[in-house]
């Protein structure tokens, strides 16, 4: 990857991290109040959750201090954040983790039940949290989903695999799948979210 950008090597997770990238570079700046998908959650909010939550990643690998708030509880104050730095130090911090990761290895821990997962199952889990808050700052601030079809199907594959223990907490009840879903529309009603919602 270009741009100072770090590649964990791990190809779900860095289009994940550039899904992230992308929707929070075009925030336009009276966007961060708006709502969200995430009920109760503004732009900000769900942002600087995503960020908490790679930290969490990087953390649950490395050993190293995770994020310095709480991510279920993020502040959505953001007077004298720099949006972009703050994303990419988190960015980089999970991809260097992931980068270092033995891909032998039986499992590896992160932060989220089972607290244990292949190297292949926590990095996608990781890239889920961050294409999927991706989407959600995407479609509250009128932006193209950046999430595609060739994405989606990995992601759906994790998603069956760790989102039931975390339902209510961080998931939402699963949406019924409907007739001409395509595979973004399945995964985003597994994960209770209407591919169809907007601002």
């Amino acid at each position: 990857m270009s741009d100072g950008v770090v590649s964990s090597g791990w190809d779900v997770l860095d289009a994940s991290h550039e899904a992230l990238r992308t929707a929070v570079r075009a925030v336009p700046a009276d966007g961060w109040h708006r709502a969200t998908p995430c009920t109760d959650w503004t732009v900000a909010q769900v942002f600087q959750h995503a960020v908490g939550d790679q930290i969490g990643y990087a953390a649950a690998l490395t050993g190293e201090p995770g994020p310095d708030f709480n991510p279920f509880a993020p502040s959505g104050e953001m007077e004298g954040v720099d949006p972009v730095a703050f994303l990419e130090d988190a960015l980089a911090r999970a991809a260097k983790a992931w980068a270092g990761v033995d891909r032998d290895a039986a499992e590896v821990p992160v932060p989220v039940p089972p607290h244990k997962l292949s190297p292949w199952s926590g990095s996608a889990a990781c890239g889920l949290d961050a294409a999927v808050h991706a989407w959600d700052i995407a479609v509250a601030t009128g932006r193209p989903s950046p999430l595609t079809p060739e994405l989606a199907r990995p992601l759906l594959k994790i998603a069956r695999e760790i989102v039931e223990p975390l339902r209510p907490r961080a998931y939402a009840a699963a949406l019924a799948p409907e007739q001409g879903d395509d595979d973004v529309a399945v995964l985003l009603r597994h994960l209770g979210r209407d591919p169809r919602w907007s601002a």
